[in-house]
């Protein structure tokens, strides 16, 4: 492997737990609980896939697009709280170190990617590329192949020599639809037989380091 690609949400930093509290305070309003039985099916994708099947599975009086409105006004004020995960800033920048290119691959749009970075933009400066969910150029959302494959032409480098960090399943897939290998780190609630697929599984970004990554 010759560069790195990081999903943000879940990998690099702590923000799963707003998209749930987010959700379900919303869902509450209609007498409906949220949690990982239907999160597992949404992390990852774009949203308003997600929000298609959420709204579809708890039968929600609203439209999808009524639900990510009000969810993105929730997610204003809390996404700037977003802290690292553990591990993250050290494995980045032990990478920038070496030399070795690094690239952020989010479904997020860019007005939330702003909102979630405020607090690490000098962090962020390590990254190479940095491509997000509302990109014109990325024509399918994972677990389609578009958004890894724009980030490794944007680093320069093949498909085949990059690796993905994910935390979901359509991540993983989308990974390895773009040719790439995957290390996924899965939420604690998540059943880790649906990442059965991954090169390596990890608890944290804390248990790896360059060089278990042959780089």
């Amino acid at each position: 492997m010759r560069a790195v690609i990081f999903d943000m949400d879940g990998v690099l930093l702590d923000t799963e737990r707003f998209y749930t509290q987010a959700t379900q305070e919303i869902v509450g309003r209609y007498g409906k609980t949220f949690d990982w039985t239907l999160k597992q099916h949404m992390i990852g994708r774009q949203a308003l896939p997600a929000a298609r099947f959420l709204v579809e599975t708890l039968a929600l009086p609203i439209s999808p697009e009524e639900y990510l409105a009000e969810c993105g006004r929730l997610l204003r004020d809390l996404m700037p709280q977003a802290d690292a995960t553990p591990g993250a800033v050290d494995l980045t920048k032990a990478l920038a170190a070496r030399r070795v290119p690094q690239a952020i691959a989010s479904s997020s749009p860019t007005p939330l990617y702003e909102r979630k970075s405020m607090r690490h933009r000098e962090w962020f400066r390590v990254f190479d590329a940095i491509v997000l969910g509302d990109d014109p150029r990325i024509v399918n959302g994972k677990p389609a192949p578009d958004i890894f494959l724009l980030a490794a032409g944007l680093i320069g480098v093949a498909p085949r020599e990059c690796v993905v960090v994910e935390d979901s399943p359509a991540g993983v897939a989308a990974a390895h639809a773009a040719g790439m290998q995957a290390i996924a780190v899965p939420d604690p609630a998540m059943d880790r037989a649906r990442f059965a697929d991954a090169e390596l599984i990890i608890d944290s970004l804390a248990a790896i380091a360059p060089a278990d990554l042959g780089l």
